[in-house]
Formats: structure tokens, C-alpha cells, sequence
């Protein structure tokens, strides 16, 4: 053992320095869902930067240093507080803002999301059945992206008014009625944070027989 960790110490050098980058800068997130669709879509691979927030120990949830404050707006990975699973997200509400639902339209801090450009939209469910819904603009507070909403489908289409804790986040998917967010596993407390997704890597079809989708390569998530 000691003469193969000698003759591969160059390797096993690499590794552990990638092992690092990856759990402390950046990483790389596949998309198993369609709970940020439209902006996101299963087989998308999302660039994420470790360092938008914390300065973390690597492997761990331990803040070594603030860097900055997370917006609203920014679509974020992070551990769910309510069983530990990875999840991506974007990010509508930071610590003191009251936000609220009423069928569907969001508003925060009093003042209701601006939906423009609707479009009708089919969305693939199980066994082969469609779902029709509609994808549409939605502004708030100076943050501007695509979201959907699916007909028929249940869903937590009102909540609040909730007021977000000190330290902690309230996340919505863009696919509204389609997603595991904040209306059901809660706030997300600062130190589960993982980092802020900004890119795609690559994206493959894997609804179609993981053909790639070159058109979504190096795109920027808005």
C-alpha cells in the first residue's frame, strides 16, 4: 500500500485538490426535475459558485466568512432543512420581508409580482399525459424571469402573509405548481446555503433520448 500511494501520490495529490475546489468553490449540479422549468430543465448540468455567499470548511455547513448577502432574485442550491436533499430554487425572499400568495400572484413586502406575456404551454406528465399550463413573466422587485403555472394540478397556490426569519431565505421554484419549495419544507436557514447557480454547463434531452441540447450550453440563468 505504502509503495502504490508513493508511485500515484501525483494523482492522489489532484484528487484531493479537486475534492477541495469542488466543496469549497465551485461545483456542478445535474437537474433532476422539472421544478424550475421553463428555466431550468431536466439534463441541464448547472455551474454553481460555492463562494457567492460563505467562505465554507470544505465538507462541511461551517461559515469560516461572510462574503455576501444573497439576493432576491438568484437561483440557489442548497440542503433542505426538512431531509437533507440537495435542491436548486430561486431565492424570493430574504430575512424580514413579509411575503404573501394570492392565487399564485406573489407579493412581497406589500407589493404584488407584475405577469406579463402569457403563453399557453403543454408540459409532459406520467404515462404519457400532457399538462396544459402557462408560462409567463413575472417582475418583482427588480428581478425579472420566466415562471409557469399548471392547470388542474394541486397545488399551495395562497399562503401567508409570512414574515422571514433572521438569517434565512424563502425559496420558490419558477415552476409553481410543480415544486418542493419553501410553501412546503420552510425557511431555509444562511448556513445550508450551498451557492449560487449563474451558468449551464451542458444540457441533454433525457426526455428524448439524452440528445444534447447545444442551444442551452454555456447559457446564463437569468
Amino acid at each position: 500500500m505504502k509503495r502504490w500511494i508513493v508511485n500515484n501520490r501525483g494523482l492522489l495529490i489532484f484528487l484531493l485538490c479537486f475534492g477541495i475546489f469542488r466543496t469549497s468553490m465551485a461545483d456542478w449540479n445535474p437537474i433532476p426535475s422539472g421544478s424550475m422549468r421553463p428555466t431550468l430543465l431536466e439534463g441541464d448540468v448547472v455551474l454553481v459558485n460555492r463562494l457567492a455567499y460563505d467562505l465554507k470548511l470544505p465538507l462541511s455547513d461551517i461559515s469560516l466568512a461572510a462574503l455576501a448577502n444573497p439576493q432576491r432574485g438568484d437561483v440557489v442550491t442548497f440542503t433542505s432543512p426538512k431531509d437533507g436533499v440537495r435542491l436548486i430554487k430561486r431565492l424570493v425572499g430574504v430575512p424580514g420581508d413579509v411575503l404573501e400568495m394570492r392565487n399564485e400572484v406573489l407579493f412581497v413586502n406589500g407589493v404584488a409580482a407584475h405577469y406579463s406575456d402569457n403563453q399557453e404551454i403543454t408540459e409532459p406528465g406520467g404515462h404519457g399525459v400532457n399538462i396544459p399550463g402557462v408560462s409567463v413573466t413575472e417582475a418583482s422587485d427588480n428581478s425579472v424571469r420566466r415562471v409557469q403555472f399548471l392547470h388542474g394540478v394541486a397545488a399551495a397556490r395562497d399562503f401567508g402573509p409570512v414574515t422571514v426569519p433572521a438569517d434565512s431565505y424563502f425559496m420558490l421554484g419558477d415552476n409553481r405548481d410543480d415544486s418542493a419549495d419553501s410553501r412546503y419544507i420552510g425557511f431555509v436557514p444562511r448556513r445550508l446555503l450551498i451557492g449560487r447557480a449563474h451558468h449551464i454547463v451542458v444540457s441533454a434531452d433525457i426526455l428524448g433520448h439524452w440528445m444534447p441540447r447545444l442551444d442551452r450550453t454555456a447559457k446564463p440563468i437569468l
